[in-house]
């Protein structure tokens, strides 16, 4: 997420982002951020999922998270610079792993009800848009794969 404001930084303790699932998806994994809570994984027995709840509410991590667990633009305790005063510190980002949403894209529905929390005045959340898909290249450069 980018910081676009002018003057208005995001402050300690930090951004906190929800949304709830349009079916019963799981978060299995993440790097850079975390679900505040787990929820009910009972159903899941041999591993379970990172979270499992229908609206979930992720933070990020702090300074000095463990490297295996960070991305770029992460670990900064959810304080993000305006992009207008340091355009370096203006983003922060995670990335999910995400299970029981579909398999193409007729069957993967779109997250609702996105929250932004923050100290100071509160934001708000348009409906979420489908983007260009992320795309991996190999360390060799000869192959190219993407997210859904």
């Amino acid at each position: 997420m980018f910081n676009y404001q002018q003057f208005r930084h995001i402050p300690a303790p930090g951004w906190q982002l929800g949304w709830s699932w349009a079916k019963k998806e799981v978060i299995w994994s993440m790097v850079g951020a975390q679900a505040t809570e787990q929820g009910d994984c009972s159903k899941f027995k041999s591993a379970p999922p990172h979270c499992c709840k229908r609206d979930p509410t992720i933070v990020d991590l702090l300074p000095g998270t463990p490297f295996n667990q960070q991305i770029a633009n992460c670990c900064k305790a959810g304080v993000i610079k305006t992009f207008n005063q340091d355009p370096g510190n203006a983003a922060s980002s995670f990335q999910i792993s995400v299970g029981l949403a579909g398999t193409t894209n007729k069957t993967v529905k779109m997250p609702k009800n996105f929250t932004l929390r923050a100290p100071g005045p509160g934001y708000t959340c348009g409906r979420a848009l489908v983007g260009r898909p992320t795309k991996y290249y190999s360390s060799d450069g000869r192959r190219v794969t993407q997210a859904l």
